[in-house]
C-alpha cells in the first residue's frame, strides 16, 4: 500500500495509517442555520466524523462563522464556482475547504486559495469531477 502525509482537520486525522474517517454532507441552505445545525448533529450522533456543508453565497459564510463554533464535529465548505467565497470561508473558520479546481475560475484561483489556506493551516481537498473538465 503506498504511504500517504497524514492531515489534520480540526482534530480528525486523515491517512499516514489514522483509522478511516467518516464524511457526510448537509442537504440544506446552509444559511438555514437551524435546519443546518439540526442536521450536522443528526450526523454526528450518526457516527460521522466531518460535515461538509455548501457554501455557494455570501450568507453561507455568514451562517458558516456560527457553525463552525456550533458543530460538535469539523466542518469542510464545500465550494464551486467562485474563489472569493473559499477565501472567506478560512477567514470564518472552516476546518478544510473543498474545492473543484475545474470550476474555480482557473489556476490563479486555485493558487490563492492554496497560499491563503496554507497561510491559515486550513487543508484543502481536491475533488475534481470529470462534468467540470474539458474534453
Amino acid at each position: 500500500m503506498a504511504s500517504t502525509r497524514q492531515v489534520n482537520v480540526g482534530g480528525v486525522l486523515i491517512g499516514g495509517g489514522a483509522p478511516v474517517a467518516v464524511q457526510s454532507m448537509t442537504k440544506t441552505e446552509t444559511a438555514d442555520l437551524q435546519a443546518t445545525m439540526t442536521q450536522i448533529r443528526a450526523i454526528a450522533d450518526a457516527g460521522a466524523d466531518l460535515v461538509r456543508v455548501a457554501v455557494p453565497r455570501d450568507e453561507d459564510v455568514e451562517a458558516l462563522k456560527t457553525i463552525v463554533v456550533e458543530s460538535p464535529i469539523p466542518v469542510i465548505a464545500d465550494i464551486h464556482f467562485n474563489h472569493t467565497l473559499a477565501l472567506k470561508a478560512i477567514d470564518a473558520g472552516a476546518h478544510c475547504i473543498r474545492l473543484n479546481p475545474g470550476n474555480i475560475g482557473g489556476r490563479d484561483k486555485v493558487a490563492e486559495v492554496a497560499r491563503e489556506a496554507t497561510a491559515a493551516s486550513v487543508p484543502m481537498r481536491i475533488g475534481v469531477n470529470s462534468g467540470s473538465l474539458p474534453k
